[in-house]
């Protein structure tokens, strides 16, 4: 496979991604003039998707057993945010590669993406991330007023995150604003307002985002410092795990408050004990990925950032659970 850009392989989309999954259903079964975009759309690497559906799903739960109710129209609000997190994790990667279009061609990690590749130009990408946007506008406007306006208001961090890491250290809060907001979106979609228990599960996911993006940082710290790009892993440094135990300490306190005031008081003891168990457990994972941490090994680092997946899966049977209690 070439190098640069421009060539046929970059052409007909064969070229895959640095750090795509091996095998990835894009590599193996989509049509070549598609790869590409579906690339663009890290559809080849879908963790992150995981991440921004994620707190939707804990959303969503933690409203049914804030009014004790549920309704068809949950099981439609789930797979909505399923699709919705899917394509607005496309548009957003696709935006975000947009803007670092010249940033990722210097960084051996990214330089294979689409665009610095020469696979896809920037109109081209420009018409793919609204073509994205679009689809998940039409399954936004079929959940509640309150959730529709949510939605909108997400698109003002997605389009800075991008610019983050040129003019603060802590790219990472932005990026925790915009991965998390379906926490509030879902709860709204179900309750037809917000309230404080989701805006301290908010905060939780915002805390699990630092600490996870945090090591995915580790990965570039390198690259970014030879191109001046800032992150919460360069800003830490060796100091890294200390931050790391704070946000861990913060995402389970967070989420234990958004529990404790949504079951309080109407809910069984039963079932608050129930969900009380999910930031528990889901602080356990985080505290082996601690164990586990190599800074310097971008393999390593690379590993515990795809387990969240199963660190945020962790608490929706719990709170799945305690619906039923």
């Amino acid at each position: 496979m070439a190098t640069g850009n421009g060539t046929p392989e970059a052409a007909n989309g064969s070229g895959t991604v640095a750090d795509a999954y091996t095998g990835n259903w894009v590599d193996r079964y989509a049509p070549a003039p598609l790869r590409p975009y579906f690339r663009l759309s890290r559809l080849d690497r879908p963790i992150g998707t995981w991440l921004l559906l994620l707190p939707c799903w804990w959303g969503l739960l933690l409203g049914m057993g804030f009014d004790g109710r549920a309704s068809w129209h949950d099981l439609w609000i789930a797979v909505g945010c399923a699709i919705g997190a899917t394509l607005m994790r496309g548009a957003g990667c696709t935006w975000n590669d947009i803007t670092d279009r010249h940033i990722d061609g210097s960084v051996a990690r990214t330089r294979s993406r689409p665009i610095p590749w020469g696979a896809v130009s920037v109109p081209q990408a420009l018409a793919w991330l609204v073509v994205q946007a679009l689809i998940a506008f039409f399954i936004l406007i079929t959940f509640d007023t309150a959730a529709i306006i949510l939605g909108i208001v997400a698109l003002a961090p997605v389009a800075i995150y991008p610019f983050a890491k040129r003019f603060t250290w802590w790219p990472q809060i932005f990026l925790g604003i915009a991965f998390n907001w379906g926490a509030l979106l879902a709860f709204a979609a179900h309750t037809g307002t917000l309230a404080w228990p989701a805006v301290a599960l908010y905060l939780a996911g915002m805390a699990w985002t630092l600490f996870y993006d945090t090591i995915y940082a580790h990965q570039d710290k390198e690259d970014d410092a030879l191109i001046g790009v800032k992150s919460t892993a360069r800003l830490f440094g060796d100091n890294t795990p200390r931050w790391l135990l704070a946000f861990l300490v913060g995402c389970v306190a967070l989420m234990t408050l958004a529990i404790i005031t949504a079951y309080l008081p109407g809910q069984s003891p039963l079932a608050l004990v129930v969900a009380l168990a999910a930031p528990w457990a889901m602080g356990w994972h985080l505290s082996w990925q601690m164990r586990k941490l190599e800074m310097d090994d971008p393999d390593t680092c690379l590993m515990l950032f795809r387990s969240n997946r199963n660190a945020g899966l962790i608490p929706v049977p719990f709170l799945a659970v305690a619906l039923f209690l």
